[in-house]
């Protein structure tokens, strides 16, 4: 079998390691990779904007620890705190969706 046909999409690769979407196993890694990606997202809109931690922390109030336990998925954070790292911290706007 060559290596092209071993190639996965990530949702193959998702759905074989944690199952079809609304399974308990599904919906923990899914809200698990959410938490990820908004660390992840800050993380990436401080480092485009040339801040440390720090810097971050002190535009919006809080303290160099609780940013990077948001950017390393250690602690999830409350909306009204991310809506003020976002608008405050990171002079952005903040969006969210609901999907139905």
């Amino acid at each position: 079998m060559n290596r092209k046909n071993n190639l996965k999409t990530l949702d193959q690769f998702i759905e074989e390691e944690f199952g079809q979407e609304g399974t308990p196993d599904r919906q923990a890694f899914e809200k698990g990779y959410e938490t990820f990606k908004i660390g992840f997202l800050i993380q990436q809109a401080r480092l485009e904007r040339g801040m440390t931690q720090e810097e971050l922390a002190e535009k919006c109030g809080t303290n160099k620890g609780y940013i990077s336990k948001i950017e390393n998925n250690i602690k999830e954070v409350r909306l009204s705190t991310l809506q003020k790292i976002v608008e405050r911290g990171l002079d952005g706007h903040l969006e969210l969706s609901i999907k139905l």
